[in-house]
């Protein structure tokens, strides 16, 4: 890539998002810990993602109305400050549940309204050709984070405790704010000024009807997150009840699948970019669907490591096949509008079906409600429709 603008905005934001997956696999592993219970991981997993669910609509809106420079400065030094307050809490080795959860959901709420201003920005860093390569090395980034932070944080964690992790992750966002000031970019808002944010909301929404296929996309993206992705904030129980992998080696399942992510977001933007997205979207969901089925009954670990690594690389094939779908389609004036539609579908619901898996997962097991999520896939492959003009793709 050869915008230096680009690079700069990758390097910080990798190194952020390393600093956010230590910070969210520790949390995960201290909920379990504090309570066994599968009902409480669910609850810290809604307080970190849900927020995405309620304010993502709020952030485009931002995104499309405020300096997007000051918008995502301002959000990593909210982060930055909340996370060393969080690393105070868990110096306790009995820490507050309910101020445990408070903590983790204000950063949620930065979370959310920056990431539909950092997603909006992307246009202005590449050329409109160089789009979904720079899509899918954005996912890689994403990706490897997921690999490189559950380690360190797994290594970190268990030789300093969490509050360490938690204050390596606060100093993380000041890679973002460095990167952002660094840039000479538009920064610019390009949505009309005069307009509230809720009026500014009502066009987003509008703007989603009138594009049958962003619609589609987002609906999809929608269904997937809450009723199939249980399984990546359910790890350590499902590392636990069917590989009896307790403790931190339940990072070496979750890495796997990240490891798997990052491949297929990395093959999105190679070999698989001038394939038909509808059509590799289709097959992708058929392999997420396979995959998941297996990871929900098996009890093999080596298969266990097979299948989480599909299951990784079909769904960022998805997730990096309907973005790109999306940022190709977006209009620019309301594009940060979508974009936080697209957060609230992408990430907000994932919180919202663990939440609802949770007391499902303690009365009748991960199993079923893993073997359902495949279910709901295999259902989305035959349904699924994402028709483009033949100016934008190429068949396979």
């Amino acid at each position: 890539m050869q915008s230096k603008a680009f690079r700069r905005i990758f390097a910080g934001t990798f190194a952020s998002n390393i600093g956010t997956w230590m910070q969210n696999i520790t949390l995960i592993a201290l909920a379990y810990r504090l309570t066994g219970s599968a009902w409480f991981t669910g609850v810290i997993t809604f307080a970190q993602l849900g927020p995405m669910l309620f304010l993502s609509p709020f952030g485009g809106a931002i995104a499309d109305r405020f300096n997007r420079r000051s918008v995502i400065i301002s959000m990593s030094v909210v982060q930055l400050v909340m996370s060393m307050v969080l690393a105070v809490v868990a110096l306790s080795d009995t820490p507050n549940q309910f101020i445990l959860v408070v903590v983790v959901a204000s950063i949620g709420c930065a979370n959310a309204i920056a990431g539909p201003t950092m997603i909006s920005l992307l246009p202005s860093l590449v050329p409109r050709q160089d789009l979904q390569p720079a899509i899918a090395i954005n996912s890689v980034s994403m990706n490897a984070s997921r690999v490189i932070g559950p380690l360190l944080g797994g290594i970190l964690g268990s030789l300093a405790g969490a509050s360490a992790v938690f204050v390596v992750n606060g100093l993380t966002y000041l890679f973002v704010v460095i990167a952002v000031l660094s840039v000479d970019v538009d920064f610019s808002p390009k949505g009309h000024k005069g307009d509230g944010p809720i009026e500014q909301m009502r066009q987003g929404l509008q703007a989603v009807r009138a594009d049958r296929v962003i619609t589609r996309v987002i609906v999809s993206m929608a269904v997937l997150s809450m009723c199939s992705l249980i399984f990546i904030y359910q790890m350590p129980l499902v590392a636990q009840e069917h590989f009896e992998l307790a403790g931190w080696k339940f990072n070496l399942l979750f890495a796997t699948f990240a490891l798997g992510a990052a491949l297929g977001a990395l093959s999105m933007g190679s070999f698989l970019s001038g394939h038909n997205r509808a059509k590799v979207t289709r097959v992708a969901l058929v392999v997420f669907a396979v995959a998941l089925a297996v990871f929900g009954v098996d009890t093999v670990l080596p298969l266990g490591f097979v299948a989480a690594f599909t299951l990784g690389a079909s769904y960022f094939v998805i997730v990096t096949a309907l973005s790109t779908t999306l940022q190709m389609r977006a209009p620019d004036e309301v594009r940060g509008r979508i974009m936080g539609l697209w957060m609230m579908a992408w990430a907000g619901l994932v919180p919202l079906g663990a939440l609802v898996a949770g007391p499902i997962i303690d009365a009748v097991g991960i199993a079923a409600v893993l073997l359902f999520g495949a279910v709901v896939a295999a259902g989305l492959a035959v349904l699924i429709n994402l028709s483009e003009p033949e100016s934008e793709t190429q068949t396979v």
